[in-house]
């Protein structure tokens, strides 16, 4: 099947924006028939009103769709996925009658739920655990290991940052990159941290010239259940 890579489509597509936008909307309609005080009208001052809503936020998560996803890797054609399933994901993170809050970072939400193939940057808080070879012989490290991990704001402990996690915990402080080296016995060793994944990289290949880390590592969820937030 034809996917959005195959197309060469780099930019917000129009098709993507329409299913993301009508599948919130019948969405929110079947949850209105289902549930007698859901006023979708009086929510939004007007139906109107509500279209814009599911317009907003349907041009929002495309865009936000083609910053941070591998399209590439997607075995769907996309604007088909978001009209099967976006709207009832949208409204597993946000109420039908609270629309207008959604923001980007709902995008990552969504994305999650969805098991979508994320692409790591500097400001998007998903986890990842990497492991690399060591090409180093006589190391005492077989393996290099790069993980987020993220401190308690009320007691400073370090904690694993993983794909169960919520990544907007307000327990939490922003997620960073813990280096860790493997020995012959599967001990890990702590090494250092560094804030971003390039610095990570950087450093163990300074440890280890020739260790290859990918560039641009993915994040897709594996949970058989979404995360509820």
């Amino acid at each position: 099947m034809t996917n959005k890579s195959e197309l060469g489509i780099c930019r917000p597509d129009p098709a993507a924006v329409f299913a993301a936008a009508m599948s919130l909307w019948q969405t929110c309609h079947r949850r209105a028939e289902a549930d007698q005080h859901l006023n979708l009208s009086e929510s939004y001052s007007g139906m109107d009103g509500l279209m814009r809503e599911v317009m907003r936020i349907g041009n929002q998560f495309e865009a936000w769709a083609c910053s941070h996803i591998a399209f590439e890797e997607l075995d769907d054609v996309w604007p088909y996925l978001l009209q099967d399933r976006f709207g009832e994901v949208c409204i597993a993170v946000l109420v039908p009658t609270a629309l207008a809050q959604f923001d980007e970072s709902d995008c990552l939400r969504i994305a999650i739920w969805l098991k979508l193939p994320i692409r790591l940057s500097e400001n998007l808080r998903i986890p990842i655990d990497l492991q690399a070879p060591n090409p180093v012989r006589e190391s005492s490290f077989l393996r290099f290991r790069i993980q987020t991990v993220r401190d308690l704001l009320e007691d400073g402990d370090t904690m694993p940052f993983t794909a169960e996690d919520d990544p907007f915990d307000e327990e939490f402080g922003p997620p960073y990159f813990a280096l860790f080296g493997v020995g012959h016995e599967g001990i890990t060793e702590h090494i250092a941290d560094r804030r971003t994944y390039s610095k990570a990289v950087s450093l163990a290949q300074k440890l280890a010239p020739g260790i290859a880390f990918p560039e641009a590592p993915l994040f897709r969820a594996t949970c058989a259940t979404p995360i509820s937030y």
